[in-house]
């Protein structure tokens, strides 16, 4: 595939990412406006992270990352019955051990909060409220783990549009339960534990329409020893940890957060929410686009396709994502205020949010750049090298959050992901060098030049432009959407400005080694 096609399917999967995630900020809003940073929050935010953290392992992950090269293979060497039986087979494995690992996260659940989030021992309103919650939430992971292997299936045929569009339900789900069902209940907080149930559902619902509609429905098989099946766990074992590094560390930061002031969970995650804003429609979107086709480049020994791809994409990251980085950084007070300075979400908790939101947007770069790269090592099958580098990576997280804990709190715990993420990167890029699988194209360094040009522009008159917290505050919604889409708009355009007087052209995006 071209880069000018590839592009446009990165294109068509972030607007339908982008959807979902203006909904997700309306999702945020309402339960900000609802609950505040309180402790009925924070328990919900730890019972909803760990079935999202088993889904980003199980889902978005290592099963993902061992799925579609193993399809995207079958596809090329085999008919459409074969590729169905493979479908099939996965399918009712998968659905056998979520069926498994959901009944121990309900029956364990007290037991799991104990080791996810420590500090709540002893505090009786927390504890007993997120093991109450968790046994709601964990079947999502049933859901939504299916839901990827379909996506799986639909992104190996080239139908991206639906998959990138589903996530939008679970956002649905949020709004309504958070408007319309919380207030008719004595613990209002548990409508959101039934808002991830309803979503999970819809989202695996939605899929599997697409999936007949091009003749790959999964169907439950008692044939579950099929070869491809047996290959993917294989390479599901190491990617398991290696994929999911970065939300290792967010669960890292959760942690500790548990031990510090009430609310800093609640806190990190708003500033998470907003830095996922860009990482899903950029990071997903890239990774979700090139992984397929860097699968069949492998499988038909296409290496220089394989190089340009990788070349592409990394420069797309740098284009799209640093200033978005600098601006979530330079206006992440203005945005929080916007967004959630509502009801039970005071101005002490913008201040707080924007200071983990700061240090979490130091690190966006590095987190899109993982989404990259790591399909370089698995489009080869090749899952033992990221498994290696994660543990490097997460092991600098924790000492990192043990150092910058203590003067920073939870801002600490954001700064230390984000050096992770660097690292983590870093080392993944070193190796595809080093292995000569990804060589970059020419003019690199008057390509990078231009882009931090650009964004030192933009964040100059970002800086310049934005007013005073306290303003922000004072300001009525229709005011602060205003001003802040003002700036944002403002900002691109500069940035977008400064890049054409520096010589970049969008056409230099659609081919795969860019001139100078």
């Amino acid at each position: 595939m071209s880069a000018k096609s590839l592009l446009r399917s990165t294109a068509l999967v972030g607007q339908m990412t982008l959807i979902s995630r203006v909904l997700g900020l309306v999702r945020d809003s309402a339960i900000a406006t609802m609950f505040g940073a309180s402790a009925a929050s924070d328990a919900f935010f730890v019972a909803f992270k760990i079935p999202n953290l088993f889904r980003r392992l199980f889902a978005e992950g290592a099963f993902s990352q061992a799925f579609v090269p193993v399809l995207a293979g079958h596809r090329t060497a085999s008919t459409q019955a074969e590729v169905k039986q493979l479908v099939d087979a996965v399918f009712s494995a998968l659905g056998l051990v979520l069926l498994a690992i959901t009944a121990v996260g309900v029956l364990a659940a007290p037991v799991i909060i104990t080791v996810f989030a420590p500090g709540f021992v002893g505090d009786e309103t927390r504890f007993d409220l997120s093991v109450a919650l968790l046994r709601l939430t964990f079947p999502y992971l049933l859901f939504i783990a299916l839901t990827a292997l379909v996506s799986g299936v639909l992104n190996t045929y080239g139908k991206f549009a639906l998959p990138a569009l589903t996530p939008a339900l679970l956002n649905i789900s949020f709004i309504s339960c958070t408007l319309w069902l919380a207030p008719h209940l004595s613990q209002p907080v548990y409508a959101l534990a039934a808002a991830v149930l309803i979503g999970g559902a819809l989202q695996l619902g939605f899929q599997l329409v697409g999936a007949w509609r091009i003749g790959m429905l999964p169907r439950p098989t008692r044939r579950l020893r099929h070869p491809g099946v047996k290959r993917i766990l294989t390479l599901m074992g190491p990617a398991l940890f290696g994929v999911s590094v970065a939300q290792i560390n967010f669960l890292i930061d959760t942690f500790i957060a548990s031990f510090l002031e009430r609310g800093s969970i609640s806190w990190l995650y708003y500033a998470d929410r907003l830095m996922e804003f860009p990482l899903g429609i950029f990071g997903i979107a890239l990774g979700t686009v090139i992984l397929p086709h860097l699968s069949e480049h492998f499988a038909r020994a296409q290496h220089a396709s394989f190089s340009d791809t990788l070349d592409w994409a990394l420069r797309a990251v740098l284009t799209l994502t640093l200033p978005s980085a600098v601006g979530l950084a330079v206006l992440a007070g203005p945005i929080l205020s916007t967004l959630f300075e509502y009801g039970e979400f005071t101005a002490r908790d913008v201040t707080l949010s924007a200071h983990a939101l700061m240090a979490y947007a130091s690190g966006l770069t590095g987190f899109i750049m993982v989404k990259v790269l790591a399909p370089g090592y698995y489009a080869r099958q090749d899952t033992r090298t990221p498994v290696k580098i994660g543990v490097i990576a997460m092991l600098t997280n924790v000492v990192l959050c043990a150092v910058l804990a203590l003067p920073l709190a939870h801002a600490g715990l954001a700064l230390a992901t984000s050096c992770a993420a660097f690292v983590n990167a870093g080392l993944l890029l070193r190796g595809l060098l080093r292995a000569d699988v990804y060589r970059p194209g020419p003019g690199w360094w008057v390509f990078t030049a231009r882009i931090v040009g650009a964004c030192v522009v933009m964040a100059a008159f970002l800086w310049w432009a934005s007013d005073a917290q306290a303003l922000w505050s004072a300001r009525s919604t229709l005011q602060r959407a205003l001003t802040l889409a003002g700036l944002v708009g403002g900002g691109a355009a500069i940035y977008a400005g400064a890049l054409w007087l520096a010589g970049l052209r969008p056409s230099h995006l659609a081919q795969p080694r860019p001139p100078l």
